[in-house]
């Protein structure tokens, strides 16, 4: 994950054939040093997936994918609402619920319950090995749990601690939007689901998109802990809490 808060979100995947990044919610300058901080080049890149249009999710897509360019694997609806600009890109449209091929990859795409207009969630599958990414969700739907089954690695968010937004310095009507139905998930709700429903195949899970004023890595770590050994996933799965403004550690299978 070369970042994953609020403030910016992006994730590398690569295998020995291809290489995606899952949404550009940095500059362009930020991208490109993070990658050379894991010894990649830009010019590996054979895509840009997008989840949705927040700009913490897009806002180096243009910069990027005109220099180097690059194909965007997008909804029709979230590609309506980029501003583009002067600058016209290569679009590879797909529909949440389908499946599509990237060289060695199998993506699969899912809705995800969020304010923006389409938004989706991706498992990517290569060489047996299969990866989930789900962010800014308000609630885990029985739809997206079947789509998770089988992951290898899932990269999940922990956005809020609740008390902490309740006394924190967002306005009222942000503080419901985050805790609503389509906003984000607290730090309880995702324990929920790990000692409910986190799939016994997974071996490292990634607790990530966290909020800069309401969460703290460590109460994400340890809420998170807690929740592995009730479920006794603890010997079994490992948990990484991906800090903002921080690349995590590079996953490899």
């Amino acid at each position: 994950m070369l970042a994953s808060s609020s403030s910016g979100n992006s994730t590398f995947i690569r295998t020995d054939r291809t290489s995606i990044l899952i949404d550009a919610g940095l500059s362009k300058k930020d991208i490109l040093a993070r990658l050379i901080a894991i010894d990649e080049t830009p010019e590996c890149l054979n895509a840009i997936l997008i989840t949705h249009e927040h700009s913490d999710h897009v806002c180096g897509v243009v910069a990027l994918a005109k220099q180097f360019n690059l194909p965007i694997f997008i909804t029709p609806l979230t590609a309506r609402a980029i501003a583009w600009g002067e600058y016209s890109p290569t679009l590879d449209s797909f529909q949440a619920g389908t499946t599509f091929s990237l060289g060695d990859i199998e993506v699969d795409s899912f809705t995800i319950p969020h304010d923006a207009i389409d938004p989706v969630g991706f498992c990517v599958r290569s060489q047996g090995i299969k990866i989930g990414l789900v962010t800014d969700l308000g609630y885990v739907t029985d739809s997206i749990k079947f789509h998770l089954r089988g992951a290898d690695l899932l990269m999940l968010e922990s956005n809020h601690d609740l008390e902490m937004l309740k006394v924190g310095p967002y306005p009222w009507s942000v503080k419901q939007r985050v805790m609503g139905r389509k906003g984000h998930l607290s730090n309880d709700i995702v324990s929920d689901f790990i000692k409910r429903d986190l799939d016994s195949t997974i071996s490292t899970l990634v607790l990530g998109h966290l909020s800069e004023h309401n969460n703290h890595p460590e109460i994400v770590r340890n809420t998170a802990s807690r929740a592995l050994q009730a479920a006794g996933r603890s010997l079994f799965t490992r948990l990484v809490v991906a800090e903002p403004k921080q690349q995590t550690e590079a996953f490899i299978y």
